[in-house]
């Protein structure tokens, strides 16, 4: 669980990183698109301190989730800030049903120690934080994207095929 939280951290973190990269000159997207960027790299950064506290072996794949996650945030934002917040309601979409599922299978363990009532804790702060981000991006005109529902459709289907793969490998 610990593992593919983590693969996908570093594929948010450098989903927003390519969006900003495109989109960080517009004075009004900035500080939105830096906003969910800082709080993706407060999720990596527990993901990652859990990685080691547990000394759970992280994705072998994790260039593969950096080069990804930033040609996705770049590709999009290259396609207008409605595409990129597109794809930010597509993946927070997918994240916060991995994550709710998640929960799920915490609360279903019996008698679980701490460190599991500190990882549901985790679990459901940063999903919540992910709802926002997918509210936010739905607010600022997502839908609104070229062919959103195909766009939101693939980028949908990506991050489930990358959370199949990270479960694997």
């Amino acid at each position: 669980m610990i593992r593919v939280d983590q693969a996908g951290e570093v594929g948010a973190y450098y989903i927003y990183k390519g969006q900003i990269a495109v989109l960080g000159g517009d004075k009004n997207l900035r500080p939105i698109l830096q906003e969910m960027w800082d709080q993706e790299k407060e999720h990596l950064a527990r993901f990652d301190h859990l990685v080691g506290q547990h000394r759970v072996r992280p994705s072998l794949l994790r260039p593969l989730w950096e080069v990804a996650g930033y040609a996705v945030g770049a590709g999009t934002a290259l396609l207008g800030k409605e595409a990129a917040m597109a794809c930010t309601e597509a993946v927070e979409t997918v994240i916060g049903n991995h994550y709710d599922d998640q929960l799920r299978e915490l609360v279903a363990m019996k008698n679980p120690n701490q460190d599991l009532a500190d990882l549901s804790k985790t679990v459901a702060q940063f999903r919540d934080e992910e709802l926002e981000h997918h509210d936010i991006a739905v607010a600022h005109d997502a839908q609104r994207a070229p062919f959103h529902s195909v766009l939101k459709g693939v980028i949908m289907q990506g991050c489930k095929t990358a959370i199949w793969v990270a479960e694997k490998v």
